[in-house]
């Protein structure tokens, strides 16, 4: 019996150590104090956002630990809802999806997690992080308490939020304190019962002891429609902004508590036909020391932008509709392709003063190979557009009037054919209109296959055509990326009203999904549909090329001097990668690597309008940036060498 009393006692006196020690991971706000307090003791957050879904996978790793090694405690993170359910009740964690495995790597590089769920997240990331198909609910009134988003986002945070409840810090995880909404002080809604809702919502998937928060901008306005009590009030502001005032703000709608900055602005966004925005490091800096002595907590926005992959980009829609670039490089301290900066060694230095920087060199920037030049050859032109409905629609045309936008046809990025023919004849040169503005967003126009010209959301309304009774008239809408930002965010696409020729109002329409990411990766390039060569001519067009391994895998920049706006699909064995392309774009070292195994990528490029047809593109070790500013002028505004950069 001995023995069985020692262990028994053994055991009683085990328990309460087991218990002292899960008791002891706490975060919770201390009012009195005005700080946060991590397991009791006084703490101040240093933190930088970064979006997994911007990075791949493979690279993860590397910028955590960029950013622990710059002095960071903490990451925000926000997720977006249409990356994991693209498709209703399809949801998608795995691969460079898989938000616990990224959680995880930050757990173990020792950075803390700010959790921005949304539903909306903004982050000029398609529809603001919403899924598209939502807008298959006639009038459906998004951020607000309409039936059917609530149904749908309680669905989406009923699988979401299960799974984040064990990375609360509380838990044993890194999950600190989690956002509700997102700005939503700037929608034009103001629904408090809608953050009623998520607030009981998040309480109920998450508990009762995760710190619970919104950020909203600088204004009263914003502020009053985007808090709501039991939730702890966070403010946002860049470096044209007086700090004292801005705290002063926040303080009238939380007077007591830590003072915050959620989105510290180290740079800005891109739109197709903007300069390269950047903000100065000095006053970066600067800025983040003085918010810093004053005891606030601060996330960067961004620490690292990273790069819209596929379809993911986009848009603002304040006086006309402005498309995100491919790049999110964001004049971040860490640059698009992970590199470090100026800008960081210097907001490593300010944060030297307040806490202990790990020791150690930071990690350097990623090698990158110029790969040399690629020859492309001509294998689409509106001719065969029906034939890759063919091949890759998964569904049947539809034939409708009123004319239909892409989620009625299940279809919710890249291209759709509109098809019908001319009423009557048409020897003079004919006005084509879009009288409502429903062109969403850019539509190449084709009679009998040869193009005619474009029409784009906004700022081309009008084209002449000519052409006979019958003739062929093909449209090819372009979505270049859906509202992010303000009250246009139900961004339907397609052509979304009835077109006008002349008196006629054009009907009769055939629609065709053009899926042609699915048709390259089924093996459509390979099936013999080739052109001939690489002969000049206008409109959208698809070219092909291979790519020979040098056996490096290595990062790399695709470098389209004289192309203008691209798609490119990267195609190895079963896997593919789109971009859309400003000059140059960065591609990761898994495109390289099956280059390594395979000996050759084969990619295609699709364009819409150019300058002229270059009978190449290069894979460059240096970025230059070159954003369109019209449909035939280009001007480069960015010129920066990536592998020349020197540590300290």
């Amino acid at each position: 019996m001995k023995p069985l009393i020692t262990f028994v006692l053994l055991s009683l006196c085990l328990l309460p150590i087991i218990f002292v020690l899960a008791d002891s991971r706490s975060f919770s706000i201390d009012y009195k104090n005005n700080c946060f307090r991590k397991d009791g003791k006084p703490f101040q957050y240093i933190s930088g956002s970064i979006h997994y879904s911007r990075i791949p996978r493979e690279y993860w790793k590397d910028r955590l630990l960029k950013m622990y090694m710059t002095g960071l405690n903490a990451i925000q993170v926000y997720v977006p809802w249409n990356f994991h359910e693209t498709l209703q009740g399809v949801f998608n964690f795995a691969g460079d999806r898989d938000l616990e495995y990224f959680l995880n790597l930050a757990n173990q590089t020792g950075l803390l997690v700010i959790l921005r769920p949304g539903p909306y997240i903004c982050a000029e990331w398609e529809m603001g992080g919403l899924p598209a198909w939502l807008l298959q609910k006639p009038n459906i009134i998004l951020r607000s308490a309409d039936t059917e988003y609530l149904k749908a986002t309680s669905v989406w945070f009923g699988v979401l939020l299960t799974k984040m409840r064990p990375w609360l810090y509380q838990n044993g995880g890194n999950i600190i304190s989690v956002q509700v909404e997102n700005e939503y002080g700037s929608y034009f809604a103001c629904d408090y019962n809608y953050m009623r809702h998520l607030h009981n919502l998040f309480r109920l998937f998450l508990g009762e002891d995760v710190i619970l928060f919104t950020t909203d901008g600088n204004t009263d306005k914003e502020m009053i429609c985007g808090t709501l009590e039991g939730l702890y009030a966070t403010i946002d502001f860049g470096t044209d902004t007086n700090i004292t005032a801005a705290f002063i703000r926040q303080r009238r709608f939380e007077p007591k508590g830590p003072l915050v900055n959620s989105e510290f602005y180290t740079g800005w966004l891109d739109h197709w036909g903007d300069k390269h925005a950047s903000v100065d490091t000095v006053k970066v800096s600067k800025m983040l020391g003085e918010m810093l002595s004053m005891g606030a907590s601060v996330n960067m926005y961004m620490f690292e932008g990273g790069t819209n992959f596929g379809y993911w980009n986009g848009a603002d829609h304040d006086t006309r509709f402005r498309s995100v670039v491919t790049s999110y490089d964001y004049n971040a301290p860490l640059s698009e392709a992970g590199d470090p900066t100026d800008k960081l060694l210097a907001i490593r230095d300010v944060i030297k003063n307040f806490r202990d920087i790990p020791v150690g060199p930071m990690p350097p920037a990623t090698p990158k190979f110029a790969y040399g030049f690629v020859t492309l050859q001509k294998v689409w032109t509106f001719h065969i557009a029906k034939l890759i409905c063919k091949i890759s629609c998964p569904y049947k045309p539809s034939y409708s009037v009123p004319i239909l936008c892409y989620v009625n046809c299940v279809q919710y990025y890249g291209s759709m054919l509109y098809r019908t023919t001319l009423p009557r004849n048409v020897p003079e040169p004919t006005p084509l209109i879009s009288p409502l503005n429903g062109i969403h967003d850019r539509a190449y126009v084709s009679v009998n296959g040869v193009y005619k010209g474009l029409m784009e959301r906004d700022t081309a309304l009008v084209m002449n055509v000519t052409g006979q009774q019958g003739d062929q008239l093909d449209i090819i809408v372009e979505n270049m990326g859906r509202v992010n930002f303000g009250s246009y965010i139900n961004d339907n696409k397609g052509l979304l009203g009835n077109l006008i020729l002349g008196n006629d109002v054009l009907t009769d329409w055939s629609i065709y999904p053009l899926d042609i990411d699915t048709a390259v990766a089924n093996g459509w390039l390979q099936a013999g549909h080739s052109g001939s060569g690489m002969e000049a001519g206008d409109g959208p067009m698809i070219y092909s090329g291979t790519l020979k391994s040098t056996g490096l895998a290595w990062d790399t920049f695709v470098k389209l001097n004289g192309w203008t706006k691209v798609r490119c699909i990267f195609l190895y064995y079963e896997e593919y990668l789109v971009f859309v392309i400003q000059e140059t774009v960065f591609v990761q070292p898994k495109t390289a690597a099956a280059a390594k195994q395979c000996g050759r990528i084969n990619f295609n490029i699709i364009f819409t309008k150019r300058l002229q047809i270059p009978h190449s593109f290069a894979f460059s070790n240096t970025k230059h940036t070159m954003i369109l500013l019209n449909s035939s002028e280009l001007a480069v505004i960015f010129n920066e060498p990536l592998y020349n950069f020197k540590y300290r």
